[in-house]
């Protein structure tokens, strides 16, 4: 499936920002830019480039085995660049002119290319993309230019986009500098609480929020998600290793399930039985680089570094779409617009809510166990301090493992989201925001 489908005027990515700063950093190098596929990365560099620049040169290697020639002779890139510019007859300028190399794992040349694009053209703005470019870099056939690039990584539209895609970004305005201490009116959070419903249901992806966006109907959405699901399927089969095929396959079918689950650790042996960790971690590990999935390790020492303190063998999975995750739960836009019952897998799409926007704010979170007495679903470092995070699906903030964790480890502040008002309270200490889900995008 293609990106070609119409944007609509209010679909422009806040993602713009971190390429706009790589634009003008004094430590630019050529940029590698990653995401999961169908998340909106080629529209988005063209746009940049549309708006940023006097010209775009746009180089497909897909489309064409023209463009990999190039490439095969030697590195010299001032050879490249001519070259590039007779077969696409466009003038290709150093600071008027941003190349973008789109499917650029179809050149493995290419990205070998990149060190010498910094180390002797770095003048010249030049970003890459491609679909499971984040999988194409482990192969061992490619030279990676170690050092010579700059790294992004893009997700799927997050809340804040999705309500200015639908033309709701008079919230966004009027919530930004929101005091805490004041309750939020009815009148305000019965219209963000249906809008925080909907993003649910409808996710991240662009096409899928293009088409809301224009329609408002849920069912073609589900179909747009049932599509773009089919494409990640074939993904396996074309770009997998052969003997992982299967694996993957399992893997992916078992992720919405555990995720649904009370404890929702990740277990090997429940992805089938009789298989162990190091028979799966392959197939794992295919997922998480080409952006499918995340994984969240446990934290038992909820000490700055946590990255020093986490388990790598100890962790929990979640999409990279909770509009994807609802649709393979089978939960219907019913129920999540119409039931306030909370249920296991309402519970799981929004954990998996706050996990993509925390991402998307640049956290690193982590999750705390302590033995089999207490739980908190997300903790993060913020200014060098340990930030504790509980998760409810509804209105209940009633949290013993919260209450526990700030016991034990005495944070200055922290976070209840649920879908009660907004208040401060103490906790053991800690100075708590019971904060509304649909403003968790407030705490960047």
């Amino acid at each position: 499936m293609s990106y070609d489908f119409c944007i609509l005027k209010g679909m422009e990515r806040e993602f713009l920002k971190d390429l706009l700063t790589w634009k003008n950093s004094k430590r630019r190098k050529p940029l590698l830019l990653t995401g999961v596929r169908q998340c909106g990365k080629t529209h988005t560099l063209k746009e940049f480039g549309a708006k940023y620049f006097d010209n775009v040169c746009y180089i497909n290697f897909e489309s064409s085995d023209k463009f990999a020639a190039i490439f095969d002779y030697d590195f010299d890139v001032e050879r490249i660049v001519r070259e590039l510019e007779l077969l696409t007859q466009s003038k290709i300028e150093a600071g008027k002119t941003l190349l973008i190399f789109d499917e650029i794992q179809e050149a493995p040349r290419a990205i070998t290319s990149l060190k010498y694009f910094c180390e002797n053209k770095r003048e010249l703005h030049v970003a890459c993309a491609g679909s499971l470019l984040g999988v194409a870099l482990r192969r061992e056939n490619i030279s990676f230019p170690v050092g010579k690039v700059n790294r992004m990584q893009m997700f799927p539209m997050n809340f804040r986009e999705f309500l200015t895609a639908c033309g709701e970004e008079r919230y966004i305005e009027l919530f930004a500098e929101w005091p805490t201490d004041r309750t939020i009116p009815e009148v305000y959070a019965k219209p963000m609480e249906r809008l925080l419903k909907e993003y649910l249901v409808v996710g991240g992806m662009p096409e899928a929020v293009n088409e809301y966006a224009s329609s408002r109907n849920f069912e073609i959405v589900g179909e747009i998600q049932d599509e773009i699901l089919a494409d990640y399927a074939d993904d396996f089969s074309k770009h997998a290793p052969v003997n992982e095929i299967e694996k993957i396959r399992m893997i992916w079918d078992s992720v919405p399930k555990q995720l649904a689950k009370e404890n929702n650790k990740f277990m090997f042996s429940h992805v089938k039985n009789g298989k162990r960790a190091h028979e799966l971690e392959a197939a794992l590990q295919w997922l998480k680089n080409a952006g499918l999935i995340h994984l969240v390790e446990l934290v038992q020492k909820a000490e700055v570094p946590l990255s020093s303190n986490s388990d790598a063998t100890n962790f929990k999975v979640y999409l990279s779409d909770i509009g994807l995750l609802g649709r393979r739960l089978s939960l219907g836009y019913k129920d999540i617009l119409m039931d306030d019952t909370p249920n296991t897998n309402k519970g799981a799409v929004t954990e998996n809510y706050v996990l993509n926007e925390l991402l998307c704010m640049q956290k690193n979170p982590y999750f705390w166990r302590s033995g089999n007495s207490a739980e908190l679903d997300f903790l993060f470092e913020n200014d060098g301090k340990v930030v504790p995070v509980e998760v409810k699906a509804a209105t209940n903030t009633q949290a013993k493992s919260y209450k526990q964790f700030c016991k034990k480890f005495a944070p200055a502040k922290g976070y209840k989201l649920s879908l009660k008002n907004l208040a401060v309270n103490d906790c053991e200490g800690c100075s708590t925001v019971s904060l509304p889900l649909y403003l968790l995008w407030t705490i960047r």
